[in-house]
């Protein structure tokens, strides 16, 4: 029963997506709330799978294909529902557009690695820039609520949001050097 208990997160999480997106677009309060409450829970449903898969030895071929797939759809998907509320002008944009354009790139760069079987393994600075991530995207969605529960919030969400990207550059890099590497070595070996 436990087993399939990762991939069963991970499932829920895709599922939570649409709920999220829903919640969002709906006017006042109360759905924005409930937006920053299903974005909880699919957060800490990433979180709480990879323990799971790894405390109880049920990491899964689907699970590891799914979790960043996962991962990329709710984080997209905030970013641009963030974009289409006003909550990016300007500048405020890049740290978006970069992360964006890194989860892009680590898709096309981890099927292709997958295909010549090479596996790059998640970083720990890779699991920080997800969790600064899921917290400056958090309080981007409670937006002014967030400063009246914690004076600054959003002003620190934002500058969270450019570490983020800071760290997805960085992280992203590691899966490029792995995938040049890769080619590298192909291209030498004789046919």
């Amino acid at each position: 029963m436990l087993v399939g208990l990762p991939n069963t997160l991970t499932v829920l999480r895709i599922a939570l997506v649409p709920v999220f997106a829903i919640a969002f677009a709906l006017p006042g309060m109360t759905a924005r709330l409930i937006a920053f409450a299903v974005f909880t829970i699919a957060g800490l449903s990433d979180a709480l799978d990879g323990l799971a898969a790894r405390k109880l030895n049920a990491g899964s071929d689907f699970g590891r294909m799914l979790d960043p797939i996962a991962d990329k759809i709710l984080v997209g998907v905030a970013l641009m529902m963030l974009v289409a509320g006003g909550s990016f002008d300007g500048w405020k944009l890049v740290p978006a557009l970069v992360i964006l354009a890194r989860e892009i790139l680590v898709s096309g760069l981890r099927e292709f690695l997958a295909g010549a079987d090479v596996s790059v393994p998640v970083s720990f600075f890779a699991k920080i820039k997800t969790t600064i991530q899921m917290i400056a995207i958090g309080a981007m969605i409670l937006g002014p609520m967030a400063d009246k529960i914690v004076p600054g919030a959003l002003t620190f969400a934002y500058v969270a949001l450019w570490v983020a990207a800071g760290l997805t550059v960085a992280t992203g890099y590691v899966y490029l050097r792995a995938g040049l590497a890769h080619t590298r070595v192909r291209r030498e070996t004789p046919a």
